[in-house]
Parts: structure tokens; sequence; C-alpha cells
């Protein structure tokens, strides 16, 4: 999705990003962007984790019902 962007399209966006909320709000907004996505790969490693669990589960539990 974004390896279409290119260089100067990432510049073109910062730019515009820099002009529309100014650079008082730029690294607020890029902390909390990036927080968020902390948070969701956190989130989605964790279902990971946990559906992992439940296949090992059912694998187990039908090893001991044959």
């Amino acid at each position: 999705m974004l390896s279409n962007i290119g260089m100067p399209g990432l510049i073109l966006i910062l730019v515009l990003a820099l002009i529309i909320f100014g650079p008082k709000k730029l690294p607020e907004i890029g902390r909390a962007v990036g927080q968020s996505l902390k948070e969701f790969k956190n989130s989605t490693k964790e279902l990971v984790e946990d559906e992992k669990e439940n296949i090992a589960e059912a694998a187990k539990s039908e090893q001991q019902t044959k």
C-alpha cells in the first residue's frame, strides 16, 4: 500500500502535515500515532498467541479422545 508513494510523496505529505497542524502539534500527533501502533501490535500479538494455545489445546483433547 505505501510502497508506491516514494520519497517525493513522503516529503509532500510531511510538508502538508506541517502546514495543516503546525510545528507545535506535529510531535504530539506523531507520538499519539506511534503509541496507537504499538498498542495495536501488542493486541494482535496477544491474539495470535491465544489462538496458538487454543489450537494446541484442541489437538491435545482430540488425541485424548481417540
